[in-house]
């Protein structure tokens, strides 16, 4: 099993960010009925403003090869466009556990 974290900052006002952020985790959510080899999706909206980092998603696929075809999927690439205008930043890490 892989566990694939990522966060990302955003740029913008605070309701443009928060904005932004909830419609992508709307979007994260739905990604298990479309993707078969994602077998659970958590997403969190950071409540705390003394940090940076805006959101974070936590999936879990059986495999790296299934990083890869979760990434490529179209609802995946779908979901991930919304944060493309207002990504300031990104930073992952995949592991396997």
């Amino acid at each position: 099993m892989v566990k694939h974290i990522v966060t990302f900052k955003l740029h913008g006002s605070d309701e443009l960010r928060r904005k932004i952020a909830e419609d992508f985790k709307a979007a994260l959510l739905a990604l298990p009925e479309k993707i078969e080899c994602l077998q659970s999706m958590e997403v969190g909206i950071n409540e705390n403003p003394a940090e940076d980092w805006d959101v974070v998603l936590t999936a879990v696929v059986p495999s790296m090869k299934d990083v890869a075809v979760y990434a490529k999927h179209p609802a995946h690439v779908a979901a991930a466009a919304i944060l493309g205008p207002y990504k300031e930043a990104r930073a992952c890490v995949d592991y396997e556990f």
